[in-house]
């Protein structure tokens, strides 16, 4: 209430809906933020978070005073989609917190995945404070086949599962991370790159803010807090670490102060405001501003949205109509010193303000993949085609670059649906009896060799879906290995809707 009227607020007063606050910088979860900006939303307060990218706060009809100099996952969660695309891998799973974060980040992925015929085994999820469902996560990627995780969690529930990862000894998993975690120093432990090492994923760009470390670390500590010191009233000074004892636990954590990632976007969040400000009291170079104006938070809302500036370090900042900032990452690599230290090797970024030919770049000669080998496959110019090959458990001839298809052979591809059209081959399929019109095996030599096929009766089926499926058959070079009276039912494409492909086990 303090916040809304001022700090004189009495028993029985009425809200006088004058705040004094002009705008609020924070809170940093997605969470968090939703429920900040609920409840500061009847006053008009804005408020701009450096960290909170749920794409959920894009929706101006329910946050129309929400801004934040960090792109929404939108852009993070399709971006992944595309790295898993570029390497050709087929067959993954999924996991994510089980928050407003990680379930639309998460949605938005799926989607994304579909779309780029990409097959997700399986997708859990957990919160941090549910251990048996965390349990149970661990058995489905322990059990499960694919070796490509997409982890969209929040650096806490990565921790969690990180742990019980390098307890049961789980490795060889090559992990497509987000930024809530992928650069978080909390991560590297003794321990954790027999894990993570290799780990991909997209981080905050990161800048460099001239005497921001030397600051945070000593300056300010010293500052604020006069307790630090050694030196005058030391009962002075005790009596000061005494009302501030919670705070100062606080002192040595400074894990993001290397890396300057959050951090920017707070110091590009303060600069929002602070240009808002200046246009609303009118300040002019070399010039004072006007002191008697008297601001209200929804003027600085519709200053905010027009603020267009650069910071030193060279960002252009800017609010799009859904009060972000275009989305710019970098793609870092978990790698190893030759002392042993881990770093976060950028070896690519994500630009969506470039043409669309450009956005996207990958520089693949010195990634280290899962277990920390640098490997270059036989014939192979790029450590691209090398992942094709380790961790794609399906063939993928529409997705494979030509160097990269010979090395698939004698795989099964995952469901491939279209509109009611379905080619299925998951091991995981249940038998279907009863509906089973007649079976064909590919023959010896074929990409599905011992495979069956199996058409399956369905009156309400019609040409266009079918011939869907049969330029997919096409694409995957099968139609050669269908017997002729396959390709006639396909054809004809009234009696018949489905073709389902599984191993013959």
């Amino acid at each position: 209430m303090a916040l809304m009227n001022g700090e004189q607020f009495a028993s029985g007063d009425r809200c006088n809906g004058q705040s004094p606050i002009h705008a609020i910088i924070g809170e940093t979860e997605s969470s968090n933020t939703v429920i900040l900006s609920r409840t500061t939303g009847p006053f008009k307060i804005p408020v701009i978070s450096p960290s909170a990218s749920c794409e959920c706060l894009s929706n101006r009809k329910d946050y129309p005073h929400f801004f934040r100099t960090i792109a929404s996952d939108y852009h993070q969660s399709r971006a992944l989609a595309y790295i898993i695309k570029y390497f050709g891998w087929s067959w993954v799973g999924a996991v994510n917190s089980d928050n407003d974060y990680g379930n639309y980040g998460m949605a938005i992925f799926l989607n994304t995945a579909e779309k780029e015929g990409i097959c997700v085994e399986y997708s859990v999820k957990f919160q941090r404070t549910e251990p048996e469902k965390l349990k149970n996560v661990v058995d489905t990627i322990k059990k499960g086949t694919a070796k490509v995780i997409v982890a969209f969690l929040t650096d806490f529930e990565m921790n969690n599962l990180l742990d019980y990862l390098i307890i049961q000894n789980i490795t060889g998993l090559q992990v497509i991370g987000v930024e809530a975690w992928i650069t978080a120093n909390s991560m590297v432990t003794p321990n954790s790159f027999h894990v993570l090492g290799g780990s991909l994923g997209f981080a905050v760009k990161k800048n460099n803010i001239e005497g921001f470390a030397d600051y945070v670390i000593k300056a300010f500590w010293d500052t604020a807090f006069p307790c630090s010191q050694t030196e005058g009233n030391s009962s002075q000074y005790q009596l000061i670490c005494n009302a501030y004892q919670d705070l100062l636990v606080l002192k040595n954590n400074n894990e993001d102060v290397p890396e300057q990632r959050y951090a920017s976007n707070v110091y590009k969040s303060v600069y929002a405001v602070a240009h808002s400000l200046h246009n609303l009291l009118k300040c002019k170079e070399k010039e004072a501003c006007e002191t008697d104006l008297k601001i209200q938070p929804q003027q600085v809302v519709m200053a905010l949205k027009k603020v267009n500036f650069t910071i030193k370090m060279g960002d252009h900042v800017w609010f799009d109509s859904t009060g972000a900032v275009v989305a710019q990452y970098e793609v870092v690599n978990w790698q190893q010193d030759s002392n042993g230290s881990i770093k976060f090797k950028p070896v690519g970024y994500y630009d969506a303000s470039l043409p669309p030919d450009q956005r996207f770049v990958l520089n693949t000669d010195n990634i280290i993949w899962a277990g920390g080998q640098l490997e270059a496959s036989e014939g192979s110019s790029g450590a691209g085609t090398v992942l094709r090959n380790r961790f794609s458990s399906a063939p993928s001839g529409v997705r494979l670059s030509e160097e990269g298809r010979s090395a698939v052979s004698s795989v099964v591809p995952c469901r491939f649906s279209v509109q009611g059209t379905e080619v299925s081959a998951s091991p995981y399929d249940p038998p279907r009896r009863g509906v089973e019109r007649s079976v064909r095996l590919f023959p010896a030599g074929s990409p599905l060799q011992g495979t069956k096929v199996t058409v399956q009766p369905n009156p309400e089926a019609s040409l266009e879906r079918l011939v869907l499926l049969v330029e997919f058959l096409a694409a995957w070079k099968l139609l050669p290995y269908i017997s002729q009276w396959v390709l006639y039912t396909i054809e004809k494409g009234l009696e018949f809707s489905s073709v389902l492909v599984r191993p013959d086990f």
